[in-house]
């Protein structure tokens, strides 16, 4: 495999940010030696699934995400249509082959796609709430990713086997894909991702070569949203700033609505405090029904952003580092108002109940629970119900 080229530049034309992780890739091309297994880990929302298309594309001469400076060894025009690149995501107990191959169709269209089933249940109702867990269960391995393993190249240097998300492997699957790693062919290069590397087996961690892509800044994030998404430079770095670092999710964002939600997210301090109930459950309601879920994490980040800016000014009495400067007033109002208010661990309580989106909870019941024991924090004190007994909140829902 003749990858010693010292012009191969990774990734110029698609990925967003990640400079250390490239620098790290382009000097193991560099060096033509290859492991037989790379271990991609990073945040959601870090690029981790375009890392590793990137890099299966380079393998095999495809100039499409990166720039090969005329020596491309391929003609086929991505991933998706070169015989030797196979891409597997985790799926449900039960889902069709041809929503499989619809997830996969948008991947190859943008390697930036939300296809997961667990932020994207259904690709066509974007505020689809099912359910969908998604795992690599012993059949789907020995159906559909073990075969591929045995698989010559046709015409490439390698049969690149691309696993996402490899931490959702079942026990026993990961016990057999271990076999593969423990006796790889010289044919054959895996690419995994990970987000958590601590549910996966340590024998599976250790015959990998590990990749680590670290969060996004809002500067990457703003210049990934301009230079691919066409947004303008100001809607770029709002987005980018309520992104928590996540390029992927800031896509769905809408601008328009986000700035709305944010003058009412105001409201829902000032009546959460006074517990103005019909108040309260009407600004959840419209919050519920209006927003998909990427929005909705917009959304508990832009509450986060505010309540770190009461934090920030009411310890420092400066306007310098405030991000809604434009809401400087209101924030003043609030630190005179709120001397002893508990923000951080307002943000705590955000935190845990916004990662309750992920598991596709219905933000109406999140939104009510915390506007409960914010009331309580913004006076200072405890939340009514202890962290051992959140479902006290409400009784019929025992996961909050």
């Amino acid at each position: 495999m003749d990858l010693n080229n010292h012009d191969i530049s990774f990734g110029d034309r698609r990925l967003v940010g990640q400079k250390k992780a490239i620098s790290q890739v382009e000097k193991i091309l560099q060096s033509g030696r290859l492991s037989h297994s790379y271990l991609i880990t990073g945040p959601d929302g870090s690029g981790k699934t375009a890392f590793a298309l990137a890099l299966a594309e380079i393998i095999n001469g495809i100039d499409n995400y990166t720039d090969l400076k005329g020596s491309a060894r391929s003609k086929k025009s991505s991933w998706y249509t070169h015989p030797d690149i196979h891409v597997f995501i985790p799926l449900p107990s039960k889902v069709g082959h041809d929503e499989l191959l619809a997830r996969l169709k948008l991947l190859s269209e943008d390697p930036y796609e939300i296809v997961d089933f667990t932020m994207r249940p259904v690709l066509t109702e974007a505020e689809s709430s099912k359910n969908l867990m998604a795992f690599y269960s012993i059949a789907y391995y020995h159906e559909e990713i073990r075969p591929r393993t045995v698989y010559k190249p046709n015409e490439g240097d390698r049969t690149v086997i691309v696993i996402t998300g490899i931490e959702t492997m079942k026990k026993e699957s990961a016990n057999a894909f271990l076999k593969l790693l423990e006796e790889p062919s010289d044919n054959i290069l895996f690419i995994l991702t990970a987000s958590k590397t601590d549910q996966l087996l340590p024998t599976i961690t250790s015959r990998c070569q590990q990749i680590r892509l670290q969060t996004l800044s809002n500067d990457e994030v703003a210049a990934g949203l301009m230079k691919y998404d066409q947004h303008d430079e100001k809607t770029a770095h709002f987005l980018a700033r309520l992104s928590g670092g996540n390029y992927s999710l800031s896509r769905f964002f809408d601008p328009e609505s986000l700035q709305k939600n944010r003058l009412e997210l105001i409201d829902f301090l000032r009546y959460s405090y006074i517990q103005d109930v019909p108040e309260i459950l009407a600004i959840i309601q419209h919050w519920n029904s209006s927003l998909s879920r990427e929005n909705q994490i917009a959304l508990c980040n832009s509450m986060e952003h505010f309540l770190r800016d009461l934090m920030v000014y009411r310890d420092t009495g400066t306007e310098e580092l405030i991000i809604n400067i434009d809401q400087i007033d209101v924030i003043k109002n609030f630190c005179s108002s709120m001397k002893e208010a508990r923000i951080t661990d307002m943000i705590e309580h955000l935190h845990h109940l916004k990662g309750l989106l992920y598991q596709n909870v219905q933000l109406k019941f999140i939104f009510t629970a915390l506007s409960i024991r914010f009331s309580h924090l913004m006076r200072g004190l405890d939340a009514p119900i202890s962290k051992d007994n959140r479902w006290q909140h409400m009784p019929a829902y025992s996961d909050l």
